[in-house]
């Protein structure tokens, strides 16, 4: 999840970049909207920001949007066949996840997409939220072909205590000693380019 508080300029840049990026759909009621650029892998990068053709939604903007002062990864998703498989596992772990949350948006094209989500207790989105996307089509299904994601690792202050929550998940995401927590990907494109978000 690469959140922006200006979509149009991000995109702009990414695509100057050499990221190929499409839409995705508004999200109704979020005030928000997003592009995708789907990897080799089935997985994809999801640029999330505010959607200027929807009226300020009730509730801040997912993802601390407001609070941005420039794009940067706020988060990742895991996805899980079964979501209430997946919460009650972690919570047999000791690991208890907000959620369920059903959420959906329209593509372009007039599909409906809807899913639902589970969320960690403690957002400092290194531990990721989960993902369910029951009967609709995977999102990096229809999307354009971006390349290939060559590494995505995190850092935190306690590397340990993330690992131990990734555990309860069934997750393995490298994770480094750092000062704040963060995530890095690290894309390669068909040109042969490196691009690297923070």
């Amino acid at each position: 999840m690469y959140a922006t508080p200006d979509l149009e300029e991000t995109v702009a840049r990414l695509t100057a970049r050499g990221v190929r990026l499409g839409p995705g759909g508004p999200h109704v009621g979020l005030g928000t909207r997003n592009f995708l650029t789907a990897f080799d892998d089935g997985t994809y990068l999801e640029v999330v920001g505010p959607d200027v053709d929807q009226p300020e939604p009730e509730s801040p903007r997912p993802f601390g949007i407001a609070h941005l002062s420039g794009p940067c990864l706020v988060t990742w998703a895991a996805r899980v066949p079964d979501l209430a498989r997946a919460q009650r596992d972690a919570a047999a772990a000791g690991y208890v996840l907000w959620g369920p949350q059903p959420m959906s948006r329209r593509r372009p094209d007039g599909v409906l997409l809807s899913w639902e989500l589970a969320f960690p207790p403690d957002g400092d989105g290194v531990v990721p939220f989960l993902i369910d996307w029951r009967d609709s089509p995977h999102p990096a299904a229809s999307a354009v072909r971006g390349g290939r994601l060559a590494a995505f690792r995190a850092v935190h202050p306690e590397p340990a205590l993330v690992v131990g929550k990734l555990d309860a998940l069934g997750l393995a995401l490298r994770v480094d000693p750092g000062e704040r927590p963060g995530l890095t990907a690290e894309l390669a494109l068909p040109t042969g380019e490196v691009v690297v978000l923070r």
